[in-house]
Order: C-alpha cells, then structure tokens, then sequence
C-alpha cells in the first residue's frame, strides 16, 4: 500500500477532477500555537487537524498523553475536514510528517486506505517554490466518510512487554530519552525493559523526505527486524510512534502500535523501566 505522495504527485492531484482531501497537521511538543502557524502559511485547500483534541482523547494515566479517540469522535472530526468516503486523503505537517503520521495511522486504523504523506511535508512543498496561502479558510463542506475502528493492530502494555521479550519493541524516541538521560515531559525516565532504539528522526534523509525504502530496511534489520517473528513500536505518546510505523511499511515490514507508549508504561509504578543504552 503506498505511504507516500511527492510533492509533484500532490499537484497533479489537486488540478485532476478528483482532488484529494488535504490534512494540516501542525504540531510539535511543547509548541501549542499550531493553528496559528496553520494561519501564517499552509498549501492552499489544506484543513487544519487539532493533534491534541481531533487525534487523541484527553489524557490519562492509562491511555497516556494522547490516547486514541473515540471512533465517534474521529469521524465527526473527520466529516468536519470534508473527508468522502473512497477519497484519497493527504496528510503534512512542518515537522518531517513527525506529527502528520498521527493522522495517516488513525485514518487507516479507521478503515481509509487511500491516505499518504507528502513526503518531505510542506518543507518540500516551499522548496519546489510552490505558493501558500495564509488566513483561515472558509471551512469545508461536511464530508460522510465512515469508520470503522481496528483496521491496523494495536497492543497494550502488556503486549508491548511481551514484544519486548519474545518478538522486537522498538522506541522512537530520541536516543537521550531512551537511554534516561534526560525526561522533559512523561513521569519517569529511560525505556520499556528489552526495548531497542530506534529515533524517528533516522528514518529522514536531510531533506526532510523519507530514506529510500533499501535504507530503511537495513536501518531495521540492523535492530533485529528480518528474524522478528512481531514488531511494536512506541514513542513517548503515541504520536512520533506511528511516523516509524509508516517508516517500517515503505521498509516492507508490519508493526504493532502502542498507543500509551511511554507516558502510560511510566505513569503505572510497577512498571520496571530500564536505563543506559542497550536493551
């Protein structure tokens, strides 16, 4: 299934007679004015997507810092962005697609399979020299897209410490985290015991766009993927954790999410955490 759209595909599509519909995912951790840079500049026709309120319940001990919604509550989101049922879905953000692929999963797990990133997000869409456009847009028509709820896999702690121990857990977090060097956000520092790292941010080559797919499926047998009999994956909520997901399928491998990840393995004291750099 393809994962990405370039930049040059994208313009095809927005002049062809089927346009598809087009996600603005701004988000970055600790950088609450998303909508605000949406308004300063975004591709024209793009929808803003709230991460922290479209994309995720609120937060728990449980669920982590953003738990998955509610399928309800995704597909009213969704008719709000004017999303149709058999509509190709694109999906961006400013970040490398870090936050964007928050929304490629939750579409997908939701039962849409026409959704991709632009690869290289709007970085590569301001590097072609292609215009933005700044304001808030009219909103769109209300779309009927329908969902349905488990088309991709997910696990819970428990399954994410099995993983670690019988199959391949990796961590998407950047590597100072993973090691418990350092902890800005979640309860406690370090890793999931057994758990290999793996930083989202290795799977971009410098321009933002992802490695070619033979990089990225070295960079994961490197981590023990090929004799893997399962894959999980996690982050620190959630979000950046389903950017290696898309990673690993480009690659040619499946993986499980964890949607609590890191901020709900450590909210829970009897969860043993590990620290230093191997597993």
């Amino acid at each position: 299934m393809t994962v990405t759209t370039t930049v040059a595909e994208l313009r095809e599509l927005l002049a062809s007679d089927s346009p598809p519909a087009l996600l603005d995912v701004r988000w970055a951790l600790g950088d609450p004015h998303g909508r605000a840079h949406y308004v300063e500049g975004h591709i024209p026709g793009a929808v803003y997507v709230d991460l922290d309120t479209e994309l995720a319940a609120p937060p728990s001990r449980e669920g982590g810092r953003h738990p998955l919604p509610a399928i309800a509550d995704l597909q009213t989101a969704a008719r709000a962005w004017g999303l149709r049922d058999d509509q190709h879905v694109v999906v961006y953000d400013d970040l490398g697609n870090t936050a964007a692929a928050r929304a490629w999963w939750l579409l997908r797990y939701a039962g849409l399979d026409r959704v991709t990133l632009l690869d290289g997000a709007l970085g590569a869409w301001r590097a072609a020299g292609l215009p933005l456009e700044s304001g808030e847009p009219v909103g769109p028509t209300p779309g009927d897209v329908g969902l349905r709820a488990g088309a991709l896999p997910v696990t819970d702690a428990d399954g994410a410490a099995e993983l670690a121990s019988s199959g391949l857990l990796l961590d998407a977090r950047a590597g100072e985290r993973y090691r418990g060097e350092v902890e800005p956000v979640d309860p406690r520092a370090g890793h999931i015991p057994g758990a290999v790292s793996a930083p989202t941010g290795e799977n971009l080559a410098a321009d933002g766009t992802f490695l070619p797919p033979e990089e990225l499926r070295k960079r994961f047998e490197e981590r023990g993927a090929s004799g893997a009999g399962r894959i999980g994956v996690y982050c620190g909520s959630g979000v950046t954790a389903a950017h290696q997901i898309a990673a690993l399928e480009i690659a040619g491998f499946e993986a499980v999410l964890f949607p609590g990840s890191w901020s709900a393995w450590s909210a829970d004291p009897d969860r043993p955490a590990a620290t230093g750099g191997n597993p």
